[in-house]
Formats: structure tokens, C-alpha cells, sequence
């Protein structure tokens, strides 16, 4: 996809890490920047704090991509920043539900904006995990994942950086229905344990998009966080120090990670960008 005149995108991104130090950030600032320039656009690229400045950006934008972040999506529900958040998220389902806008805003759900979306939508049973998941994981596409086009050029399984202590399960079929969603991935499967596989990725909308993994994660980001010694020793404390290793060793493949960085967010942003550069033109 190559656009030779130039036309100006106004990104926003929703910062939910409250301050925590994080590699995300500055992955998302990274894709966007080398996606932009690949298609020849100028942009304009806003972040907003929204737990610590209790901040929103408003309609003007053209794409949104909200972030991870720690703590539980189930506790701050009344919280003034998740009612800002949410209030935010209804501004722009009426924007896409009104017929006087053509031009679609589209957005990007990041694990734990994943978790709030899909609470928010009632899609599906947001529960705390029986340990935390941490590491690089395969991730299965269901049929409808098989034809998503912001999974096109993945493998089957792909894999992913998956970091949460909360999950979603048990999907509400109605309420999906009701909103023309799909869910396009699950969690690997685990038969040695009796738990129900995660969801990983649904579409709620032609225009809304989530994922419970990190598509931003890269590998020197993810390496520079398992050299932490805090992160060392919780993952060898909890898996064993050869899971350690390995996990480091699979941050080299190309067709991991490194693949999924490359293709998920710049398989979004081209998918969002098709009508409003059509419209710009």
C-alpha cells in the first residue's frame, strides 16, 4: 500500500499504564512512526495519560490504538478515569453508528483495554487468572480469525507476548451476535489443566478491534524486560529456569514475535486508513 501524496493522520493513543515502566509505548510510537513512512503519510501522533491525567482525546482523530496497562479491569469500574474511558468509547460508537459520518473512526484494543472493551460490551466473563501468563505463547485464530484482515499473512498458531493476570472467558454468543462481533482467537490449549482456553482476539465492530496479547511487543523490548532481575527470577520462581531460557531463545525467531510485530498493528492501521485516504484524496 503506497500513497504518494502525502495526507496528514491524526493518531491518538490512550496511555493506560499509570506510570508503570513499560516497553509498549515506545513499540506502538515505533510501528506507527515505520508504518507511516512506508506509505509516504504524514501524521500526527497525541497520547493521552488517561489514569494519571485523567485525560480523553476527543472525535477529531482518525485512528485510535489504546494500551496495556497493570492492575484489575474489574476494580476500577467507577473510577473516574475508567468512566472518562468509557465515556470515551461511547463517543466514538455513536461517530461510527451516525449516518452523517461517512468516514469511520477505527480503534485498536490492547490487553488490558481488550478487557475493559470487552466489559464494557458484556461479550464475555472478565475473571482473574489462577496465576499470571507471562512469556511467548501460541495463539489459535478461529475461522473467523482465518479470514480477519488484520490477521492476514499469520500463521496458525502465531505467536505472541502475553502479559495479564485477568482474562476472558465464557462468551456472551447473543451479545456478540448483537453487535456483528466475532471472536478470532483463543489461548493455547492446555490439557494438562481444567480451565476454560481464554479468549485472545475479537472484533466487535467492523470498526472496533482487541487483542488480550501484546501485537506491539518486540524483541528487544521483551529481552530487556526478562533481563530484569525481578522478571527473571518470577519466571524461573514459577516455570523453571529453562522456561526462562527458552522464552529468551524464541524472542530470535523471526517467525514469532519479531513476525507478529511486523504484521498485526501495520495490518490495522492499513485497514483503517483505506476509506479515510479514499476520502482525503
Amino acid at each position: 500500500m503506497n500513497w504518494t501524496d502525502k495526507k496528514l493522520i491524526k493518531i491518538a493513543v490512550l496511555d493506560l499504564y499509570e506510570g508503570f515502566p513499560n516497553q509498549g509505548m515506545r513499540c506502538i510510537q515505533e510501528i506507527v512512526e515505520k508504518w507511516a513512512s512506508s506509505n509516504n503519510l504524514a501524521y500526527l501522533y497525541d497520547v493521552y495519560n488517561v489514569r494519571q491525567d485523567l485525560v480523553v482525546p476527543d472525535t477529531t482523530y482518525d485512528i485510535y490504538i489504546s494500551s496495556g496497562g497493570p492492575g484489575s479491569p474489574l476494580e476500577s469500574e467507577g473510577e473516574t478515569w475508567d468512566n472518562l474511558y468509557m465515556d470515551w468509547l461511547k463517543s466514538i460508537e455513536t461517530w461510527n453508528n451516525s449516518l452523517e459520518h461517512p468516514v469511520k473512526k477505527h480503534v485498536f484494543f490492547i490487553c488490558h483495554s481488550f478487557q475493559l472493551a470487552c466489559r464494557y460490551y458484556g461479550v464475555g466473563e472478565v475473571c482473574k487468572r489462577k496465576s499470571t501468563s507471562f512469556g511467548v505463547f501460541p495463539i489459535h485464530r478461529m475461522l473467523e480469525g482465518k479470514n480477519e484482515f488484520v490477521f492476514q499473512d499469520m500463521n496458525d498458531p502465531f505467536y505472541a507476548v502475553d502479559s495479564r493476570d485477568y482474562q476472558v472467558i465464557s462468551p456472551n454468543h447473543q451479545k456478540l451476535r448483537q453487535l456483528g462481533g466475532q471472536i478470532l482467537a483463543i489461548e493455547k490449549h492446555r490439557p494438562h489443566v481444567p480451565y476454560e482456553r481464554a479468549i485472545m482476539s475479537i472484533r466487535f465492530s467492523d470498526y472496533f478491534i482487541g487483542t488480550q496479547f501484546h501485537p506491539e511487543a518486540d524483541a528487544t523490548g521483551m529481552s530487556m524486560y526478562l533481563q530484569r532481575e525481578d522478571k527473571k527470577a518470577g519466571v524461573i520462581e514459577n516455570h523453571g529456569e529453562a522456561k526462562w531460557k527458552s522464552m529468551v531463545e524464541q524472542l530470535q525467531d523471526p517467525e514469532k514475535i519479531m513476525w507478529t510485530n511486523k504484521k498485526v498493528l501495520p495490518n490495522f492501521l492499513n485497514l483503517a486508513i483505506k476509506e479515510l485516504v479514499a476520502d482525503k484524496v
